[in-house]
């Protein structure tokens, strides 16, 4: 990948491998076990859920068309509800983000200790944690470029593994696992809202191509291609790789299953193709972490550009990348693995929590954004067309996606939110003192200018 004429560096195929590279992550090959005591409902859900994934893709596309505003979600939510809404999904979203980081980074350790036996105690693995997430910090404070060059490396490079996985385990599958519908013994709509949010978690990252907009070249082509190409691909890996890993690994061994994707190969290729799919695992997490850590550095910067985040968020480095918003947001990420390390039940209850939320924080501004495509066309081209069909299941897709979330962490995420509202008040509070003295500045200068 090159830099264009333009200066942006960012293209067709480093945008692709961004929405792949953070879709594809933890959520996708830890979720056959997490979906399997629901049976053959799992796998009607998954496609009924990247059919929803699809349209809010196409929303998110239809908004980077109409313009390519750097921070995404944040951007579209500000220019379509205004500044406080712009706010307090930016806040979200950004949430959403760093506490993403400690599961997608947990999951590599373990893979790590799984192919290391000795490196199995606790001091160990947070080190390995917090090693990973602060190693691609550094890859991303080298520069866009160096982030999507990263990306494109490491998503094509799983896709091979876990592409043989999903394709060819079609023909080694026990067709006698897929006998009960729901064996959950829940409600079918009960069922249905449980299996929304585990497996949304997946298919966060969606919009992923939509927020570095400022460093994407041709972008109202770009993003929108990208961002169709890349949900269709990762949906695709999603329903084939569970009906493999359901079709081969019996469900009472599935459920309790932490490598359900390692064990599916190893029914089929024996040691060697498990030790494959386990480094494929690793090259998935480190792809996803530098995907999610390119995007916690733009959404606040754009807020922070616009007078909502604190400026410091809005600093680039020599680089010409926001460092600090990067370093501050890992720093919270460290935090919540040390929590974790503690194995306080009290600290890991929190840790927990947190990491549930970050589904929830993000769908928040995915139903935000659902319907803002007419605002935002009123907003930019004077003209305000109607809702689209799209649109409204999109939007009806994020809110049942919060149904299924439960009632706790809607409820925490809701308090997460309000806690928001402080630095909002304080950054316009700024903002209104700096007019202030500029327009008493003016007051005294003016008799002078005029005399």
């Amino acid at each position: 990948m090159t830099t264009s004429p333009n200066g942006k560096s960012l293209g067709l195929g480093a945008c692709t491998a961004i929405v792949v590279g953070n879709m594809v992550g933890s959520g996708f090959y830890l979720s056959p076990a997490a979906v399997a005591p629901y049976g053959n409902l799992a796998i009607i859900v998954w496609i009924l859920m990247g059919a929803g994934a699809i349209c809010l893709g196409l929303t998110f596309a239809r908004l980077a068309s109409l313009v390519p505003a750097v921070g995404g979600p944040y951007a579209y939510t500000k220019i379509a509800y205004g500044d406080f809404a712009g706010f307090l999904i930016a806040w979200g979203y950004w949430i959403s983000i760093w506490t993403s980081l400690p599961v997608i980074a947990i999951a590599f350790t373990g893979v790590m200790i799984d192919l290391f036996p000795a490196l199995g105690n606790r001091f160990t693995a947070t080190v390995l944690t917090l090693g990973v997430i602060w190693a691609i910090v550094l890859v991303n404070l080298r520069g866009v470029h160096a982030a999507g060059l990263f990306a494109q490396v490491t998503t094509y490079a799983k896709l091979i593994p876990f592409g043989a996985v999903a394709i060819i385990g079609l023909l080694f599958i026990d067709t006698s696992h897929f006998s009960d519908f729901n064996p959950s013994g829940q409600p079918l709509l009960q069922s249905f809202a449980t299996l929304a949010p585990l497996t949304m978690f997946a298919y966060l990252g969606l919009e992923s191509a939509t927020v570095p907009a400022g460093d994407v070249e041709n972008a109202e082509r770009t993003i929108p291609r990208s961002t169709v190409i890349g949900i269709s691909i990762a949906a695709a890996l999603y329903v084939l790789g569970t009906v493999v890993v359901m079709g081969l690994v019996p469900r009472e061994q599935l459920i309790h299953s932490v490598a359900p994707f390692s064990q599916a190969a190893g029914i089929m290729w024996g040691r060697p193709g498990e030790l494959v799919i386990s480094i494929a695992v690793l090259v998935s997490s480190i792809g996803a972490l530098n995907g999610w850590t390119l995007l916690m550095g733009q959404v606040p910067m754009a807020a922070a550009r616009d007078g909502l985040f604190p400026p410091l968020f809005a600093r680039l480095s020599k680089r010409g990348v926001p460092a600090w918003g990067m370093i501050i947001s890992a720093a919270f990420a460290t935090i919540l693995v040390l929590v974790q390390a503690l194995g306080s039940d009290g600290f890991a209850a929190v840790y927990r929590l947190m990491v549930g939320l970050s589904t929830m924080a993000a769908v928040v501004p995915y139903a935000f954004c659902a319907l803002a495509g007419t605002l935002v066309a009123g907003a930019t081209r004077g003209r305000m067309p109607k809702v689209s069909a799209i649109e409204l299941i999109a939007f009806v897709f994020a809110i049942f996606t919060l149904y299924g979330s439960g009632a706790e962490p809607v409820l925490y995420g809701l308090v997460l939110l309000m806690l928001g509202i402080p630095v909002y008040v304080w950054q316009r509070r700024n903002a209104s003192e700096a007019t202030d003295k500029g327009t008493a500045s003016g007051a005294v200068t003016h008799p002078a200018v005029s005399g």
